[in-house]
């Protein structure tokens, strides 16, 4: 059907003021209010019981619901603080969501979207995940009110058409320059690419390993554009993204290494350029803590990592049920499956497939399994491919999730299937945004306790 011609759209509100009391917190970076006459907004730069104006920033007369920012704080809560960020605020920078909240009470926002989250998707309580609510703090980011941590490992930079780089706005293609971000690693602040312009260039990714003293920059060119010499203030590796033909998306190296080195579980794992690694410094480590911690791996257990990147608890599964034990690691990235491959060469009973879980898992023929990690892309893994998990038989299933929403549903999924979570724990290893990250651990019906 062809689009309606414009005079037949509703009237656009976007730039329409309302004043208005904010209710509760809502999954995605924003609250929940309501007009005189009942219209719901969904507000940014607010806080839970506050008083605001809100100007609308997209929705029409005919819209279901509105976004907006507020503008003007008539009555501030009391966990609000001044942005410690210059670049926050109304239609400004888009990478973080809670700079002008107390970092306490950020944590606590989260635990209550998770609650909502599971009790509207899953109808679950803290209680039935064994949950006390709490929103851990990763080690070193218990901060004061004011300040910020660096923990940001790998950060995309946007460049605009004067070459300078910032981020998108929000929900926006604009970009918002800036000399310097809070969030990012002292490792990527070093490289000083803010400091710097980036003629011809639509792109800069920045990693600084924190296993190693590896630097990389992926440079996305404009079209039919030569680019820049790359000249930093620290030792880094160069890559290009082509941008054409059969190279559209494909990685060149420039010089030095097309992989970085990180340090977890004991060993060193090589991540190569576009591959996945967690961007919080100590995620890896804890994460594979409390998914180890609940799994208990035995000697001599079958254990399968789904969506495995770069092997991570793949090997530390391994590590752990010896040689007498085997695992299956599945991974739809080539150069991820790559890394796996290289990473966990020394254990003779891993092997790493390539492929979509969905597609793999039911083609290897295993028919049980004692233990499953999962740790699925934003969507989540989906009904089909947790029925097939559950259909394994595990003793425990160990799901770490970076979308409460996702998570909900799945466990939702698990349940119909037989498994229910024997505990659940939350951290926030995304600061100053609305993103937080989960493990599950889950046990068949009835073996809880």
């Amino acid at each position: 059907m062809p689009d309606a011609p414009a005079d037949a759209l509703a009237p656009s509100l976007v730039g329409e003021e309302y004043e208005v009391e904010i209710g509760p917190v809502a999954h995605g970076g924003h609250c929940v209010a309501r007009t005189e006459a009942g219209r719901v907004l969904f507000v940014r730069h607010t806080l839970p019981g506050e008083r605001v104006v809100a100007r609308v920033t997209e929705g029409r007369e005919d819209s279901r619901f509105l976004r907006a920012d507020a503008v003007e704080v008539l009555e501030a809560a009391k966990d609000r603080i001044p942005a410690p960020c210059p670049f926050s605020g109304p239609g400004r920078c888009g990478g973080c969501d809670w700079q002008h909240v107390k970092p306490g009470a950020q944590r606590r926002l989260k635990g209550e979207v998770l609650t909502e989250q599971l009790h509207r998707l899953a109808q679950l309580t803290p209680e039935d995940v064994s949950w006390d609510g709490t929103v851990e703090p990763a080690p070193g980011d218990k901060v004061p009110a004011g300040e910020v941590p660096g923990w940001r490992t790998r950060v995309q930079f946007a460049v605009d058409d004067e070459g300078r780089t910032g981020f998108r706005r929000h929900r926006s293609h604009e970009v918002e320059p800036v000399d310097h971000c809070l969030i990012a690693a002292p490792g990527v602040e070093e490289l000083g690419i803010e400091r710097r312009r980036w003629p011809e260039t639509a792109a800069i990714e920045a990693t600084a390993a924190t296993g190693s003293q590896d630097r990389q920059v992926v440079l996305t060119p404009r079209p039919g554009a030569r680019l820049p010499i790359v000249e930093l203030d620290r030792p880094v590796s160069v890559l290009r993204v082509g941008e054409r033909g059969s190279d559209k998306g494909r990685l060149h190296r420039v010089h030095g290494r097309d992989f970085v080195r990180e340090r977890a579980d004991g060993r060193t794992w090589r991540i190569g350029a576009g591959g996945f690694w967690q961007v919080h410094p100590r995620a890896a480590e804890l994460l594979v803590d409390a998914l180890m911690r609940g799994l208990t791996p035995r000697k001599g257990e079958m254990a399968l990592d789904l969506y495995c990147g770069a092997g991570l608890f793949a090997g530390a599964l391994a590590d752990r049920i010896g040689e007498s034990g085997a695992v299956l690691g599945i991974e739809s990235s080539k150069r991820a499956v790559e890394d796996a491959r290289h990473n966990l060469a020394d254990f003779p009973r891993v092997r790493v497939e390539q492929g979509k879980v969905e597609s793999v898992l039911p083609r290897t023929g295993i028919a049980e399994a004692d233990l499953v990690v999962l740790d699925p892309p934003r969507a989540g893994a989906g009904k089909q491919t947790v029925r097939r998990i559950a259909g394994l038989g595990p003793r425990r299933i160990g799901y770490v999730a970076c979308d409460p929403a996702a998570l909900a549903r799945d466990l939702d999924y698990f349940r119909a299937a037989g498994y229910v979570p024997r505990f659940l724990r939350a951290f926030d290893l995304f600061p100053m945004t609305h993103h937080l990250e989960c493990v599950a651990i889950l046990e068949p019906v009835g073996k809880r306790g």
